[in-house]
């Protein structure tokens, strides 16, 4: 029988201290990622309370607000997984920076809202390249633990 060398197999055999923590790079990320799901927060709650003022009916943005409501918690959760150590929420997180990145565009070039812009890139980029650095990656696969926890 073939041994299952998988890093989602090592995630789950793992002891809570090696998923306790991960290195630094990852939790540094995983509170850049939770800004993020805060900032989605503090926007769903500021397009909820002004549902009542928008042209399109207050049923649109509702649901509008909802969908952001889906993302901060998204994001929250896999925040919570990069800080307490959950190899899963390195690919989730990842992604995330990938698909800000037109959104800090559209601030900085169409918008016109060049701080806000700005400081969402530096916080994209910051937590992008926490994790895909090397520490990062060797510990989504596993690699960074000592042979006798294998």
């Amino acid at each position: 029988m073939a041994r299952d060398d998988s890093p989602a197999r090592h995630d789950r055999g793992a002891s809570a201290h090696a998923r306790a923590t991960p290195p630094a790079p990852v939790r540094a990320a995983g509170v850049l990622v939770g800004m993020q799901a805060l900032a989605a927060l503090v926007f769903t709650v500021a397009l909820a309370m002004r549902a009542g003022s928008a042209q399109l009916g207050v049923g649109p943005v509702l649901g509008q607000a909802g969908f952001f409501l889906l993302v901060a918690s998204t994001l929250g959760f896999v925040a919570f997984g990069l800080v307490s150590g959950r190899r899963w929420a390195r690919t989730p997180a990842i992604v995330t920076q990938l698909l800000l990145l037109p959104v800090v565009y559209s601030l900085i070039g169409p918008s016109r809202q060049v701080l806000i812009g700005l400081v969402a890139g530096a916080v994209v980029f910051a937590a992008f390249m926490l994790l895909i650095n090397e520490r990062s990656r060797m510990w989504s696969m596993g690699a960074d633990r000592p042979d006798d926890e294998e």
